[in-house]
């Protein structure tokens, strides 16, 4: 059996690590915004390379909390349009309709799956006050391009980096290009915690204090509240255990980028699209981190079925795009023929940090296999 990701084993590596930092902290008697927590926000703001990093409860919350505080600042308002890439996860969309912004969903770039600089400026209106660029499966998206739009149109820029933890554009991280950027640090992530965790990363002082008062019931002194906040705080426990695996997060992104380049040398001559062209080389290559290695394949489930039936284990990312879930029956009417060819192609292959070379190997014959009948 081949597992899609299997966590026990990956975490496995650091459970002495982690099982002292769990006794610290329980020792401690200190469990929500101690002394982890504290040091966590400096050393992943030091690694994406932003002045500030504010732990958040999760990704959907990073997202949502930091188009609140552009609120709360005069920056936005309810009604203003955020331009987002039609084929993201769901959460990126929902954080903005949370706030009460209208969302404009543009098509991506059919070959790096990130959202289009050329549907970027066509989707420009008078209204468009932000995009909200979506890093899918580890690779960046045309930050230079979309940062030179921003500045031509005065518009905020909010990263989605959920997939995209140590990605970088010429050197430069995810998290450290936009105004502001939302991490999620979900178990499966490239950093993950061992349970619900995100961040946000930003270079603005007053951004940064802003989302940390909303994010505790709307107060930096207790019982003194600036705004209607909510509860988003990074968990005491969860932060000590992101410490430990952020010293080697860079380690583990080498090992995927290993396990990347066996598939596409192994499957460069079937008939499946590739994650890697000749997009990715003009941005940097070496700044993919391989979240995810997703192939498009015209008859997919029928692959997914044949590796299954071999115990590989593979999942879409993802079946159904947003404008096409009940969740949005406005836009269910709506086409998007980039969008929904990449949902309906889609597969992602197993891998992980510790995956064996053998079994990327079985996988590669497996679908060589399958493409030669």
């Amino acid at each position: 059996m081949i597992p899609f990701l299997d966590l026990k084993d990956l975490n496995a590596q650091y459970r002495d690590e982690l099982l002292a930092a769990c006794t610290k902290v329980i020792d401690s008697g200190w469990y929500i915004q101690g002394s982890e927590v504290q040091q966590f926000e400096q050393e992943f703001a030091a690694y994406c390379g932003t002045k500030y990093c504010i732990g958040v409860a999760n990704g959907l919350d990073a997202l949502i909390l930091t188009i609140r505080a552009w609120k709360e600042l005069g920056r936005l308002k309810e009604g203003d349009e955020i331009i987002v890439p039609a084929n993201t996860y769901i959460a990126s969309i929902l954080a903005i309709t949370e706030n009460g912004l209208i969302p404009v969903l543009v098509e991506p770039d059919s070959k790096s799956y990130n959202i289009s600089v050329k549907n970027i400026k066509s989707a420009i209106t008078t209204n468009t006050r932000a995009i909200l660029p979506v890093h899918l499966y580890g690779q960046m998206s045309d930050m230079p391009a979309i940062m030179e739009i921003a500045e031509r149109y005065n518009l905020l820029v909010l990263e989605d980096s959920a997939q995209a933890h140590g990605a970088s554009i010429l050197g430069k991280k995810a998290g450290n290009w936009g105004h502001a950027s939302g991490f999620s640090f979900y178990p499966g992530k490239n950093l993950g915690a061992l349970g619900d965790a995100g961040a946000i990363t930003t270079n603005d002082e007053q951004l940064a204090s802003t989302i940390r008062a909303i994010a505790n019931y709307g107060s930096h002194k207790k019982y003194e509240n600036i705004y209607p906040g909510v509860n988003s705080r990074l968990d005491e426990l969860q932060a000590a255990f992101l410490r430990i695996k952020l010293r080697s997060l860079d380690e583990a992104i080498a090992q995927r980028r290993k396990v990347a380049d066996s598939y596409l040398a192994n499957l460069r001559k079937t008939s499946l699209v590739l994650p890697l062209d000749e997009h990715i080389s003009a941005l940097d290559y070496e700044g993919h981190v391989w979240h995810l290695f997703v192939i498009q394949c015209e008859n997919r489930d029928a692959l997914q079925s044949f590796l299954a039936s071999r115990d590989v284990h593979t999942l879409i990312h993802y079946p159904v795009p947003p404008h096409k879930q009940s969740a949005y029956k406005e836009w269910n009417d709506l086409s998007y023929p980039i969008t929904e060819l990449i949902h309906n192609h889609v597969l992602s292959l197993p891998i992980s940090p510790t995956m064996k070379t053998e079994d990327v190997l079985l996988v590669s014959q497996i679908i060589e296999m399958y493409d030669s009948i």
